[in-house]
């Protein structure tokens, strides 16, 4: 007969093993894409904005005030935004130098500016 305390053994055993091979597949399966990119260190990059949600403004139009706060003007604003994020987090993404990235970092709703990173996952292409 199996005790509770086997039971309980063998349990964590099987939540350590998992935890270590999704440690190790994090680790190993994903590569940033940009990894090896080069360019100048000024160059405008793909960044994520994260803001407060707004309470009395469309997301996109508090978007691209923000942008234009920055940038100089609406036109500029809205040919670097990329994408406007309104559901399920509040912000967006555009195209921006390390200079606009401090500055946009400073203005008042900007939570946070992250570096976009696309990731491609390492695999059989063809299962057999």
């Amino acid at each position: 007969m199996v005790t509770p305390f086997i039971l309980r053994i063998s349990g964590l055993f099987i939540l350590v093993l998992f935890a270590s091979v999704c440690i190790a597949m994090s680790d190993s399966t994903a590569t940033p894409l940009d990894q090896h990119a080069t360019g100048s260190p000024s160059a405008p990059a793909v960044h994520i904005v994260y803001t407060e949600r707004p309470q009395d403004e469309e997301p996109e139009a508090y978007h691209i005030r923000t942008l234009s706060a920055v940038l100089g003007s609406e036109e500029a604003a809205k040919e670097a935004l990329l994408y406007s994020y309104k559901t399920a987090a509040s912000g967006f993404s555009a195209k921006l130098t390390p200079e606009q990235v401090e500055q946009i970092s400073k203005q008042p709703g900007v939570l946070q500016v992250v570096p976009s990173r696309t990731l491609q996952l390492h695999g059989p292409t063809n299962p057999q």
